[in-house]
């Protein structure tokens, strides 16, 4: 099935191998090295972030207050921001949330290299990326099928699975590295300039003009929602299932910090590299 936003395969498809099948679209492979970068750079913040909390307060709350004000935004704005991105261009609505996770970044290094920057700082920034990534996240994925079409989906979904674990492993080890000779600024800093990775990607694309959907509103598509939910079985236990992993599997990650600097007696360079190691075994076992 072909895209209605995509540009026409004799003018954007190259011949790729099977396993990279869904690079063949040139849209998807601005998009696809443009996350390659710009993950990277998102887990080398998150890796400077938890530094940088623990360096500023000493206190294991606070870095869980972080990653709650970076989570909550997701699961309280998400299914909205699910309807809003049937009804707008989802290259708009990438662009704007791009630029609001380099905005933070950008500002947050400016901050760290002042000497000026405080927890509450950081939380705010935190609510702010949060409050992107629940936007970001729909828009993406819906954008992902645009531009593949539901043929090459399942390709590009493993694609993107991939950076994704690569950059687990190649971020935190990096930011350890840099955050134990130069402080936490360079980290942020790498990270804000390189979403612009995904701007540009964005800009370069060759799209169709957009058109929106038949009106409808924004509670009307979120109602139809949960009647799917409610309907479907498997559905439901999916998201269960997330759920519970999000909420019992993920919570030692915040605290990752604290646990190589108070127990394990490491530097920044030691949690970088236990981070890495934590994403290396995520992905050996998903192989």
């Amino acid at each position: 099935m072909s895209s209605p936003y995509a540009i026409p395969p004799s003018r954007r498809r190259l011949r790729m191998p099977h396993a990279l099948r869904a690079l063949r679209h040139r849209n998807y492979r601005l998009l696809f090295f443009g996350q390659l970068i710009a993950h990277i750079g998102f887990w080398m913040q998150a890796t400077a972030q938890g530094w940088l909390v623990l360096r500023l307060t000493d206190a294991p709350f606070w870095l869980g207050a972080t990653a709650a004000a970076q989570s909550l935004p997701v699961l309280i704005l998400s299914a909205p921001a699910g309807a809003l991105a049937d009804r707008i261009p989802k290259r708009t609505l990438l662009l704007m949330t791009q630029g609001t996770a380099m905005a933070m970044a950008l500002l947050l290094a400016l901050l760290i290299f002042s000497d000026v920057v405080q927890v509450w700082h950081v939380l705010i920034a935190a609510l702010m990326v949060g409050i992107a990534s629940a936007f970001e996240n729909p828009a993406r994925q819906a954008f992902t099928i645009e531009l593949v079409g539901r043929e090459d989906l399942m390709n590009a979904i493993a694609l993107d699975s991939t950076i994704m674990n690569g950059a687990r492993i190649i971020g935190p080890a990096a930011a350890g590295a840099l955050v134990a000779v130069t402080g936490e600024g360079p980290a942020f800093l790498f990270n804000g300039l390189s979403v612009l990775a995904v701007i540009g990607g964005l800009l370069m694309m060759r799209l169709r003009p957009f058109v929106a959907p038949l009106r409808q509103s924004h509670w009307q598509q979120m109602r139809e929602g949960f009647a799917y939910i409610r309907r479907d079985a498997r559905v439901r236990l999916l998201l269960l299932q997330i759920a519970a992993h999000c909420v019992f599997g993920l919570a030692y990650f915040p605290l990752m910090p604290y646990f190589a600097r108070n127990v394990l007696g490491a530097d920044a360079q030691g949690f970088g590299v236990l981070a890495a190691t934590n994403a290396a075994g995520a992905l050996a076992a998903a192989l």
